[in-house]
C-alpha cells in the first residue's frame, strides 16, 4: 500500500513534472470500447490480434487524467480544459510513457497549465498538447487502495443461444409446483420471451396465491391441479410420458422430489441413458462456452455412469453448435495413479472413446483443472493433447468437485450459467433458489434447443 500526498497550487512551480509508464492490456481496450459504445467483438479481437484499437486517443487521455488527478497535482484537482493532438496507433502490448509538466501558473490562484505528451515504446507520439487543471489549495493525504482486476464481458455467448431460440416455436413445458413468487415469475417470464408454453401443475390455491402476491394474471395460462408437490411431480411426468409436454421445469419443490418421479422405473421418464446434469457456463476469461458435468445429480459416479454423463454432455455440446467437442476428464493430477480412482476412470473413458464406445467428441484425461483450460499450463507440463488448454467439457470426478468448480466460476469469475438435466425422455430445468433471472431464462433457452433437437430426431425416426 502506497501513501499518496497531493501538491497544492502554491507548491507547484513551472517545470515540475511527473511520468507514468503503462503497458496496454486487453482489459484496457475493453474498458475504453465500453465507454465509447464500440463493443463489437470483431473490433476488440482485431485489437487483441495486433491491429490498431478504436480509441488510441482515449487511452492516452485516460492515462494523462490519471496522472494529473492522482499524482500531480493529485487528489483534489480537476481538469477544466484540454487541447490535444492525436496521432499514431494503439495496440495491446504497447508500452506507453506519459509525461505531464507544469508550464504556467495562472493568476487566479487555482489554475495551472500542463504540457502533456504520450509516446509508445518506439518513440511514436500518440498525444501531445496542454491541459488546464484546477489545483487543490489544501493538503490531502491518503493510502492507495490496490485497484482490483476488472473483467469486462463483451462476448455474450449465452445471448447467442437466446438469439438461436428466436426462430423456434415455444416448447410445451410442465412447470412443477410453481407455488412461490420466484419460480412462478421465472416461468411466466420464459413464456413472455417465447421460450415455453407453460402448464402450471400443482395446488391451484397455492399457485393462485403466489400469482396474487406477484400481481400477475394467470388467465392466459393452463393450470393443472395436483394436491401437493409429490402429486405435482407425478402428474408432470405423466404428461411428459404421453407427449403432452416436451419439457419439465422445477418450481418450488425439492429437486429430489421431482427427480424421484422422473427416474421411477415403472412410471418415470428413464431411457437407456443415465440421467445427468450439465452446467453451461459463459466465463468472461474463457474464450468459449464451458460445460461442467455432473455437478447436481450423480453423487459419486462409477465408470459406467461417467460414460453416460460424458455421452449426455457431448450430445448437448453438439446441440449448442460444437461440431467436435473436447472433453477434459478431470482429476487432481494429469498422470495415472492407482491410488486415485478418478485417474483410472479417466484412462478407461479415453480407451472407451478409442474403441468407439463413446463417440462424437475428443476425450483426454486425466487432466488437472489448470491443464484442461490453460494452454500455458499444459505447455508447462509438457502435455501434448488436442484437449488440454482448450476444453469444451469438464467431466468432474464427483458431485462435490463439480459443484465447487461451477460455483467458484460463478461467484469468483463472474460467469453466467445455465443448467439442464439430460438423459430422460424430455429435458428438465432445475433452477436453484438463488439463481438469477438471467440464469433461469438461459436454462430455459438451452432446454428449448434440446427439446427441438429431440423433436427433430424423433421425426426422422418415424
Amino acid at each position: 500500500m502506497q501513501n499518496t500526498t497531493n501538491r497544492t497550487w502554491a507548491e507547484i512551480e513551472p517545470g515540475v513534472s511527473e511520468q507514468l509508464v503503462h503497458t496496454v492490456t486487453a482489459a484496457d481496450v475493453e474498458a475504453l470500447s465500453l465507454v465509447a459504445g464500440d463493443v463489437e467483438a470483431f473490433h476488440l479481437r482485431q485489437t487483441e490480434a495486433g491491429h490498431p484499437g478504436s480509441a488510441p486517443g482515449a487511452a492516452a487521455i485516460a492515462l494523462v487524467a490519471g496522472l494529473l488527478n492522482r499524482r500531480l497535482p493529485g487528489p483534489g484537482s480537476a481538469i477544466s480544459g484540454t487541447q490535444f493532438r492525436y496521432t499514431g496507433r494503439l495496440h495491446v502490448g504497447d508500452v506507453l510513457t506519459v509525461d505531464v509538466r507544469a508550464r504556467t501558473k495562472l493568476p487566479d490562484g487555482r489554475s495551472i497549465e500542463f504540457d502533456c505528451r504520450c509516446v509508445n515504446q518506439r518513440g511514436e507520439m500518440l498525444v501531445d498538447g496542454t491541459a488546464t487543471v484546477l489545483a487543490p489549495t489544501t493538503r490531502v493525504e491518503y493510502d492507495d487502495i490496490a485497484t482490483p482486476e476488472i473483467v469486462l464481458r463483451y462476448s455474450d455467448r449465452l445471448g447467442r443461444l437466446f438469439a438461436r431460440c428466436e426462430t423456434l416455436a415455444p416448447v410445451p413445458c410442465a412447470v412443477v409446483h410453481s407455488c412461490d413468487r420466484e419460480s412462478l415469475l421465472g416461468a411466466l417470464e420464459a413464456a413472455q420471451r417465447n421460450l415455453i408454453v407453460p402448464i402450471l401443475v400443482g395446488p391451484l390455491a397455492k399457485i393462485r396465491a403466489a400469482a396474487a402476491a406477484a400481481q400477475v394474471d394467470l388467465a392466459p395460462y393452463r393450470l393443472v391441479d395436483a394436491p401437493h408437490s409429490h402429486a405435482a411431480a407425478q402428474q408432470a411426468v405423466a404428461m411428459a410420458r404421453t407427449g403432452e409436454v416436451e419439457a419439465l421445469m422445477k418450481g418450488s419443490l425439492h429437486t429430489d422430489e421431482l427427480m424421484s418421479a422422473v427416474i421411477d422405473g415403472a412410471s418415470g421418464l428413464r431411457t437407456d441413458r443415465r440421467v445427468s446434469h450439465v452446467f453451461v457456463m459463459d466465463v468472461p476469461t474463457y474464450p468459449r462456452l464451458l460445460l461442467i458435468t455432473d455437478a447436481a445429480i450423480n453423487l459419486a459416479p462409477d465408470l459406467d455412469v461417467k460414460a453416460d454423463i460424458c455421452r449426455n454432455a457431448i450430445a448437448l455440446a453438439k446441440v449448442l453448435g460444437m461440431a467436435l467437442p473436447k472433453v477434459a476428464i478431470l482429476s487432481a493430477v494429469e498422470t495415472i495413479n492407482a491410488k486415485l480412482p478418478s485417474t483410472l476412470d479417466a484412462a478407461a473413458l479415453c480407451k472407451m472413446a478409442d474403441r468407439g464406445q463413446i463417440t462424437g467428441g475428443v476425450l483426454d484425461g486425466p487432466l488437472a483443472f489448470d491443464n484442461a483450460v490453460s494452454p500455458a499450463a499444459a505447455r508447462a507440463k509438457g502435455i501434448v493433447s488436442p484437449v488440454a488448454g482448450q476444453a469444451d467439457i469438464l467431466l468432474v470426478p464427483d458431485i462435490e468437485s463439480g459443484n465447487m468448480v461451477a460455483k467458484q466460476l460463478t461467484y469468483l469469475a463472474g460467469a453466467d450459467s445455465a443448467g439442464i438435466v439430460l438423459g430422460a425422455r424430455v429435458p428438465i430445468v432445475l433452477t436453484s433458489r438463488s439463481a438469477s433471472v438471467r440464469a433461469r431464462l438461459a436454462s430455459t433457452a438451452v432446454m428449448k434447443l434440446v427439446a427441438h433437437d429431440l423433436r427433430a430426431r424423433r421425426a426422422s425416426q418415424a
